[in-house]
This record gives C-alpha cells, sequence and structure tokens, in this order.
C-alpha cells in the first residue's frame, strides 16, 4: 500500500501561505455566500419546477424533462463548497456549472452572463480568502 503525499513544492507554497485570520475567514464566507445563495435559490427553482423556469427552458434549448437533473446538479455542487474539505471540488464544479450557464446566455444573446461570470468571480474569490492553499496557488503580490 502507497500513502498518498503532497508534492514538496505544493506543501512548500502552503506552508509559506499566510494563515487564514478570522477576519479574512469571514470576508471569505460572506463573498462565497453570495453565489451559494443564488444558486441554492436557482435551483429550489428547478427543483419544484416553478412555472418561469418550465416556461423558460426552451428559450434556453433545454428541455423540460431535464430541470430535476440540472437542479440537483446545481444544489450538489453548491453542497461540495459549502464543505471546508471539499470546497475546492466544489468551486470547480461551480465554475463547471457557471460556464455552462454563461455559454447558454452567450449562445442566445441574452447579457445576463455578466452575471454568472461575476458568480465565478466570486466562488473563487471567497475561496481565495477561506483557505491558505488557493492563496498558495495565486499568490497575489502587493
Amino acid at each position: 500500500m502507497s500513502s498518498v503525499t503532497q508534492s514538496p513544492a505544493i506543501s512548500q507554497s502552503a506552508a509559506t501561505a499566510a494563515p487564514t485570520s478570522k477576519r479574512m475567514l469571514w470576508t471569505g464566507r460572506v463573498i462565497s455566500a453570495i453565489p451559494v445563495l443564488l444558486m441554492i435559490f436557482s435551483a429550489v427553482m428547478k427543483l419544484i419546477k416553478a412555472a418561469p423556469v418550465v416556461q423558460g427552458m426552451p428559450r434556453y434549448g433545454y428541455p423540460e424533462s431535464q430541470i430535476v437533473t440540472i437542479g440537483v446538479l446545481e444544489l450538489l455542487s453548491c453542497i461540495v463548497y459549502v464543505i471546508p474539505d471539499t470546497a475546492v471540488l466544489g468551486a470547480i464544479l461551480m465554475t463547471g456549472y457557471l460556464g455552462g450557464a454563461t455559454a447558454t446566455n452567450v449562445r442566445i444573446g441574452d447579457p445576463s452572463y455578466v452575471m454568472t461570470v461575476l458568480l465565478g468571480v466570486f466562488v473563487w474569490g471567497g475561496l481565495f480568502f477561506r483557505d491558505a492553499r488557493v492563496r498558495a496557488l495565486l499568490p497575489l503580490r502587493s
């Protein structure tokens, strides 16, 4: 049996990253809450098959039969994101979901794609403040 170890470069980068202060942690939580709350609201609207969602699906080119599946995927990615140990995977899943939403909006000429791009920025921005490992991977120099 082999044990899983981090590469020395990643371990050193994570070790040199500034620890997460309470202020940074809460800033990250607030920033992260914005896309999470909006996506959970969107997922619930899909899961209950709210009339505006059902009516809007043909406009976006998706069959009504996919509403619940899309809502479940949206909700699951949010759940994975809010769990600290799986937050990076959740950010990747949320970014994928939001990328699809962005592409769909651009394809039909809907300018609301700006919102999905901003939500993606908030996903990673919130995680940047919450997680020293992300700060080690994306060092912003002042």
